[in-house]
């Protein structure tokens, strides 16, 4: 398959010229060795992708950066032979060239998207981005951790220096094998779901039916909870409420505990209402399905808590460990992948679950915020963890939303509407065109009608642009 040659503005290489060398992109003179550019795409691809260009040139002591690019397409067959059989071509790899009015040559633009397996460069190394720099992976602990920030092993498989027995004979083993069918004797179970290796439990095992689970696995599987009296950005001492909550527990009890303990501190979060001060409200699902995932989808092989952090305007729970495989903050409501496919798996099997399918838990929470109106959480993946934000924001009216959406934009369709605003109805949209319409803040776009009919600015836009603006500054 050829690869595409796409014509960009004077805007879009302005743009270009302006990259920074950082995480999420790169860009390298075309005498650059293809080989060494593998290491760059890897490191890329291992880490949450990036992208590559291949054609700009920068002077060592201004920085300033010049496009220089191939003479011709051919020109960069030894590039595309060296990288394709590396990277090839699909669903995680895409490559365009660019060529720009004015400017010399093509540039060789490298798409790289976070892959779900470990990607070598030519040399056969293993390289991860972090910020600026590709880090070569040289000892087998480096490359392991790799592979379970990618999902591909799991810490929850290892076994435990313990004996078998301290999850053989438990009350939660024995109320659990209750629900079995058919019904069979707990050591027997365990051995056949491979939660006891040899005579060792794994770490599985430990967390779903041991009596004490946190003193087993110290620091790897409580959940804390603190209560913050500010809106600032971070936590502070003087500001802390009580001292942290510890939830311990096996993974079923302590889910349940942790949302419990969190919805009750929430409940006395005093907002100003109509009638004075309320309590703050947000969703129970909501609350429950980002504590669910933090506790099943945590990384346990890094020795530290999931902390809840409860503000006056905001929840943040993090958990231990990177999103995995080829999940990021973008795609995570429509990716499938389970870290602790055990812990999930068997977390089902309770007549109560506390979990949905994989994926579904976080599209619930979503919803339940959009419900009540108010914002939906944002996902951060850091260097060592996922911080969710759950904020006590207030959506956008509809209208809002739609002239803010004109405000960078030409037009508007229903269906465009629809999916901005989360209307599952086309009427629903009408209506408030209507209402628009009639306010003269939009006006049809002449020529479209029925299914493709479009709505543009209208005569009052600017007038309301300008009493937005004049609010924002008061």
């Amino acid at each position: 398959m050829p690869i595409a040659i796409e014509a960009v503005t004077a805007e879009q290489v302005s743009t270009l010229l302006s990259i920074d060398e950082g995480h999420f992109g790169d860009v390298k003179a075309i005498e650059v060795a293809p080989g060494k550019l593998t290491e760059t795409i890897a490191a890329f691809a291992n880490a949450d992708g990036g992208e590559l260009y291949i054609g700009i040139d920068e002077d060592k002591l201004s920085r300033k950066k010049s496009w220089r690019g191939f003479s011709r397409v051919e020109d960069a067959n030894g590039h595309i032979q060296a990288f394709e059989h590396l990277f090839p071509l699909g669903q995680d790899f895409d490559y365009a060239f660019l060529s720009a009015k004015g400017e010399p040559g093509l540039v060789l633009q490298i798409l790289v998207r976070k892959t779900a397996a470990i990607k070598r460069a030519s040399d056969g190394a293993v390289y991860l981005r972090r910020g600026a720099q590709k880090l070569k992976l040289t000892t087998p602990e480096s490359i392991q951790r790799l592979e379970r920030a990618k999902g591909i092993t799991s810490f929850e498989t290892e076994v435990v220096g313990v004996s078998h027995q301290v999850i053989t004979n438990t009350i939660e083993i024995i109320e659990f094998m209750l629900q079995v069918v058919p019904k069979a004797e707990p050591e027997v179970w365990l051995r056949k779901q491979q939660l006891i290796q040899g005579e060792k439990p794994t770490v599985c095992g430990v967390l779903l039916f041991a009596d004490e689970p946190q003193a087993i696995l110290p620091k790897r599987s409580g959940v804390k909870i603190y209560r913050y009296r500010t809106v600032e950005g971070s936590g502070a001492r003087d500001t802390l409420d009580f001292d942290p909550i510890t939830v311990e527990g096996t993974s079923y009890k302590q889910i349940r505990a942790a949302v419990e303990q969190t919805i009750k501190v929430i409940q006395d979060i005093p907002v100003a209402g109509r009638l004075g001060l309320e309590a703050v409200k947000y969703p129970t699902d909501t609350i429950h399905e980002i504590v669910t995932n933090a506790v099943i989808h945590r990384d346990y092989s890094i020795a530290d808590d999931i902390h809840v952090r409860i503000f006056d305007n905001r929840v943040e729970v993090e958990s231990p460990g990177r999103l995995p495989a080829h999940v990021t903050p973008e795609n995570i409501l429509d990716e499938r992948f389970a870290r602790n496919g055990n812990l999930v798996r068997l977390l089902n099997k309770y007549p109560t679950p506390p979990n949905k399918d994989v994926g579904e838990g976080l599209n619930t929470a979503f919803e339940a915020m959009r419900k009540l109106g108010l914002k939906e959480p944002i996902i951060q993946n850091r260097e060592h963890s996922v911080l969710v934000t759950i904020r006590h924001e207030r959506l956008a009216s509809a209208e809002e939303v739609i002239l803010e959406y004109l405000e960078k934009q030409d037009s508007i369709t229903n269906k465009k509407a629809r999916g901005l605003c989360h209307f599952d109805a086309d009427h629903k949209v009408r209506r408030i065109f209507q209402r628009l319409e009639d306010w003269k803040l939009i006006e049809k776009v002449p020529g479209t009608q029925l299914s493709t009919t479009a709505y543009r600015k209208g005569a009052k836009f600017k007038e309301w642009r300008s009493r937005l603006s004049s609010k924002t500054r008061t």
